[in-house]
């Protein structure tokens, strides 16, 4: 079954004044859609059809540089829509919370050191919250469209939490000022979701 474009879970103004409806029309309309289309064309034909996108990120240091581009793009975006509420912001809760407050000291200890992940990532990534395989949390940061599910990452673990800093996800509202755009992201986080990722990635550990 060829890759396919999820519908944004709310509409492009949603998370507005923090992420503009115009960049969102684009990244999700344009840029996304062209990892899907780009990926669906790299696969079809070859053995690679028909494997889920994370079979495919497993081994991506076998595979080509269309597919781990493309691929990582579609895996990293979906994700990061469903990461993001017009409702969000505020903390977590729960087990995730807790969780926080014992790997990084507190909350805003963690959106300190996650920030400057996404801050010093040179050029165009992302930044990650991700459990390990003993149910910790830790961050780290990709280049481009990797992302911790592959076999060529620094650090493999689940993502539960991306941010993405390429040019294209602000510009258009921040310009240059990266800074100034993850601290908006903040208010739009879908901590609820995250908080459901965390307890899916802590059970198939």
């Amino acid at each position: 079954m060829a890759f396919t474009l999820p519908d944004l879970p709310y509409a492009f103004n949603a998370l507005e004044p923090n992420v503009d409806a115009r960049t969102m029309e684009i990244h999700h309309g344009k840029h996304h859609a062209a990892y899907v289309n780009n990926l669906n064309g790299a696969v079809q034909g070859t053995e690679l059809e028909g494997k889920s996108l994370e079979e495919l990120l497993a081994g991506i240091s076998k595979l080509s540089p269309a597919v781990r581009n493309n691929g990582g793009g579609h895996w990293n975006h979906t994700l990061f829509w469903e990461i993001m509420s017009p409702n969000g912001g505020g903390a977590p809760a729960g087990d995730l919370a807790s969780k926080i407050d014992k790997n990084f000291g507190n909350f805003e200890e963690f959106k300190k050191q996650f920030a400057q992940a996404g801050a010093t990532r040179f050029g165009s990534g992302w930044a990650w919250l991700c459990v390990d395989g003993s149910d910790n949390l830790f961050i780290t940061s990709t280049p481009n469209q990797d992302n911790p599910l592959m076999d060529v990452a620094e650090k493999q673990g689940q993502p539960i939490l991306g941010l993405d800093v390429w040019e294209h996800a602000y510009y258009l509202h921040y310009q240059n000022r990266r800074p100034d755009y993850i601290s908006a992201w903040w208010n739009v986080v879908n901590w609820e979701e995250v908080g459901r990722r965390y307890r899916s990635a802590v059970r198939s550990n």
